[in-house]
Formats: structure tokens, sequence, C-alpha cells
């Protein structure tokens, strides 16, 4: 799956306004109405659906670029990847073993 070319404090500066908690779906129209790009947009799109307290969650949940500045060093990646977010919502960061299954794959 491929993930939108935009940055966490791109999507943050889209809702700026956002009062929360707010669900996926406010969030997509507050970036809407803010005039955030196609790629902001996408990204909020591609959360799930949930209700979301604040910027830290939607920072956690959105997909974007993994290359993305998000501002964190790699033991507060390590950290992140460790504690997660709520259930179901996006870990892009997070490095995961693979199976055997996808090991053979790759050959």
């Amino acid at each position: 799956m491929s993930t939108a070319h935009t940055s966490v404090p791109e999507v943050l500066d889209a809702l700026r306004d956002v009062t929360y908690p707010a669900d996926k779906d406010r969030l997509v129209s507050a970036a809407r109405e803010a005039g955030a790009s196609e790629e902001v947009v996408k990204a909020l799109r591609g959360m799930p659906a949930e209700e979301y307290a604040g910027d830290p969650e939607v920072a956690r949940s959105v997909r974007v670029d993994p290359e993305s500045d998000l501002g964190l060093d790699d033991a507060q990646r390590a950290e992140q990847s460790r504690h997660g977010g709520k259930p179901g919502l996006s870990q892009h960061l997070r490095e995961e073993p693979k199976t055997p299954i996808h090991e053979e794959f790759d050959r």
C-alpha cells in the first residue's frame, strides 16, 4: 500500500482550527475547508474511522511518507514503536520481522 507524499507537520497544520475530539470525517472536512493539498486529504482519508482526542493521536495514526520529517530520532522512533497507539491505528514506522512466507516470496 502506498502512502501519501506529505508530512505530519503539513497534516497538523491543516487541522489547526479543529476542535477535538473529532472523528475522521470531521478531520477530512476540516482539512478541505482549510485548503489543504490533496495529499493531506488522502492521508487523512487513509486513517482508521476512530474518534481522535487531539493532534498526538492524529500524528500517530495518519499514514504519511515514512521518510517525512517527524522530528524524531532513532531512540524516539523505537519508543513509539514499543508503545504504539490505539489498537487498529497505523504503525507505519514499526519495523516488523519478515515471516518465512514473506522471505519465500522475496526469493
